[in-house]
């Protein structure tokens, strides 16, 4: 039986089997939302909480919806951190990184028929709450198009920040963010890549910073063209360091943007001490850590670099902001 699932907002997929041509759904309580981490990590620890629906029954399902509207990112760039602010009772739900995303992502052509069924089932009508706010994995980039084709009423934030912020992050995380920007340079290639005249041996050579400033400018690019294309309308540019600075004010013009009264229910929140008081992503408190002198000095060289290649190709890096 599937009723409970169509009927019960709190069921939200979460995965792809394509060998089994169903998908696992989790109910997640309303609090999970609000708390730091992804959706994608959460686990029930009640296993009547997960349960798999065959393709056949997710098309068939019947959901009444509310408008749904994404944040795509480049990856540290306090996307998440504004996923999570935009839990704002009587106003908006934020959604960051549901599994199912990715998984479609991951699933080529055989799951496109499903992201239009999925999408309404992640923003089903829910008590109190006027719009849902989804931000997924940035390695579902590659999706926006067909996501948009799908929700063509959403509104789009596409968030980056310069290059220089980027790459300190990548520094922070060690040896794992290190290898995570070469797989990124390798992933933008294969759908959003630039022929940057670099022999296989010159494209080995490159430090790993060097690698993940290539990925970053290989999104800007993607952005800039989506932004500037026919999606323009439903398109905003928003960099990730301006938000941290104007918290309020960007909350408004996201919400603003997406047809929502920023002065309705729920304003009063939109300093949101909550969001901001821990980490968004791992909870406790915020690492400020900046890179060693060594890598500063690494990074001040990838960002050089990447302007004189930016140059050449005439690519606008950072992405220029539209939406405040």
């Amino acid at each position: 039986m599937t009723s409970d699932i169509e009927s019960n907002p709190e069921w939200i997929p979460h995965a792809l089997n394509m060998e089994t041509r169903s998908v696992e759904f989790l109910r997640v309580p309303e609090e999970r939302y609000s708390a730091p981490g992804f959706l994608f990590e959460y686990a029930p620890t009640d296993p009547a909480d997960r349960r798999s629906v065959s393709f056949d029954q997710v098309i068939e399902m019947k959901v009444e919806v509310l408008p749904l509207h994404f944040i795509f990112h480049t990856a540290f760039c306090r996307s998440t951190l504004l996923a999570r602010a935009l839990n704002i009772p009587g106003i908006s739900l934020g959604m960051s990184e549901p599994g199912i995303i990715a998984s479609l992502a991951s699933g080529g052509a055989k799951a496109e028929p499903l992201i239009a069924p999925l999408l309404q089932l992640l923003g089903r009508k829910r008590p109190g709450i006027d719009a849902v706010f989804v931000k997924p994995t940035n390695h579902a980039n590659r999706l926006i198009p067909a996501l948009l084709r799908a929700q063509p009423d959403a509104r789009t934030v596409l968030m980056t920040n310069p290059v220089s912020s980027f790459l300190q992050s990548v520094r922070k995380r060690g040896l794992m963010g290190h290898r995570w920007g070469r797989r990124l340079y390798l992933e933008m290639q294969s759908y959003a890549g630039i022929d940057l005249g670099m022999s296989p041996e010159e494209q080995f050579s490159m430090t790993d910073l060097q690698a993940a400033g290539l990925a970053w400018l290989l999104n800007q690019n993607y952005f800039t063209r989506l932004a500037s294309g026919p999606l323009k309308p439903r398109i905003r540019t928003l960099d990730g360091d301006y938000f941290n600075e104007h918290r309020g004010e960007t909350i408004g013009a996201v919400l603003a943007f997406a047809g929502l009264d920023p002065g309705g229910p729920g304003s009063e929140m939109l300093s949101l001490d909550h969001a901001f008081a821990e980490h968004s992503k791992l909870g406790g408190k915020v690492d400020q850590r900046n890179a060693d002198e060594a890598a500063a000095e690494e990074i001040e060289h990838v960002r050089h670099w990447l302007g004189l290649i930016a140059g050449q190709l005439k690519i606008t890096a950072p992405v220029p902001q539209t939406l405040v």
